[in-house]
């Protein structure tokens, strides 16, 4: 077991990523050992992370930063960096470590007060780790201020300073910052390699992981979370029963009412549990005391926090709602493939029938409109729209056709 093996379908960029933790172990030997640094390396100061969503680029990204603070003995007998279990490699694959910084977008945007204190530390030597790196999630969030604070890090880092940046594709990053970057685009894993992870690394059954495998079409994070999670498949079931209800005007209404509170108590459910650890560590750092009482001049920090769990929440309820209409998404694309007669493998088996009556009863130019209007759906909630009022009015081309 490696920090590499939850690379779904990832080969090609497991290796390059290997390669250049072992130059990057090889310099900080060297360094230590007060020894001349190697001429030729495949390390560099600055990664970029390009890849459709669920093919792993953060997984990726991660995974580079526990094999860079890898402390496993075994790199002195010619072992490779990221064994695993050490613990730089844990506490960096956990999020704790102390020399690993993650950036993740709270709102729509990462803003420049969010990117300041991670910019100073950029520039400071690693604590007790091998390096100092800094995780950015969702660059392609960066605002035009916030970016500009990332390119000044990027284009004069310090030494033992590494970062990795993960976006969608190349294009969402600022061409100044990209060109200082080491491009690594990952594909979308297949769904047999998908389906296998599954059944290895989480015992899931056979038959249980290829079909959610399927259905979404090689995402690792939402085939993992369909695979676990038995309300996550009961949601999804839900959505993909939303085309069938939407022949008036009524059912329209109530199906985009339904999906809007459903997205919302999904994203209750996931932000909850981080919001409660999140609020108890930071009161105990603050010292609170017995009840929960806090020292004084500290309550403009838990309200700092909780405005941002605030945004975070309603980041999250949009990405749920995301994910609603990717499952639409595909259910059509299921349809359109059976009037097409196309070969292409249909990702909703378990909903065969149903495709086959909307296949028989429309046409594929109204496919294709439906499709439309849930993309229309999507860019509008990119642009805030109230989210009841965008899936309303999806709702309301769904039934036009």
């Amino acid at each position: 077991m490696t920090v590499w093996d939850d690379l779904v379908g990832q080969e090609r960029v497991s290796a390059q990523l290997d390669a250049a933790a072992r130059d990057a172990d090889a310099i900080v030997t060297a360094a230590a050992a007060d020894e001349p640094l190697p001429e030729a390396s495949k390390m560099t100061h600055a990664w970029l992370f390009t890849g459709p969503p669920g093919a792993g680029r953060n997984q990726a990204a991660r995974a580079f930063a526990a094999a860079l603070q890898c402390v496993s003995p075994d790199r002195a007998l010619g072992g490779s960096p990221g064994c695993g279990f050490c613990d730089g490699c844990h506490t960096a694959l956990i999020g704790t470590h102390a020399d690993v910084t993650t950036v993740a977008a709270v709102g729509n945007e990462i803003l420049v007060k969010d990117m300041r204190d991670t910019v100073r530390k950029s520039f400071t030597a690693p604590a007790n780790g091998r390096w100092q790196i800094i995780l950015v999630e969702d660059a392609e969030r960066l605002n035009e201020k916030s970016a500009n604070a990332v390119l000044k890090a990027v284009e004069e880092p310090a030494p033992r300073t590494v970062w990795l940046l993960c976006a969608p594709s190349i294009e969402d990053v600022l061409p100044t910052i990209r060109s200082r970057c080491r491009h690594l685009n990952l594909s979308t894993p297949s769904v047999d390699a998908v389906a296998d992870m599954l059944v290895r690394r989480e015992g899931i059954e056979p038959d249980v992981a290829a079909a959610v495998a399927r259905a979404t079409q090689g995402h690792v994070d939402r085939a993992r979370r369909l695979a676990t999670d038995p309300a996550a498949r009961e949601r999804r079931a839900a959505v993909l029963k939303l085309p069938l209800r939407v022949d008036d005007i009524g059912g329209a209404l109530r199906a985009a009412q339904e999906l809007v509170d459903a997205a919302a108590e999904d994203a209750k459910q996931l932000a909850e549990e981080m919001d409660t650890k999140e609020t108890d560590e930071l009161k105990a750092a603050l010292g609170a005391a017995q009840g929960g009482r806090l020292p004084r001049g500290t309550a403009g920090v838990v309200k700092e926090l909780e405005d941002m769990q605030k945004r975070r929440r309603t980041r999250t309820q949009r990405d749920s709602l995301d994910v609603a209409l990717t499952d639409l998404t595909g259910f059509y694309r299921d349809v359109l493939a059976l009037q097409l007669g196309s070969r292409v493998a249909i990702a909703n088996a378990d909903m065969q029938d149903a495709l086959e009556r909307l296949a028989r009863s429309s046409t594929p130019e109204s496919t294709l409109r439906r499709i439309e209007a849930i993309t229309a759906c999507r860019d509008a909630l990119d642009r805030n729209v109230a989210p009841l009022l965008a899936v309303e009015a999806m709702t309301m081309a769904l039934r036009a056709g």
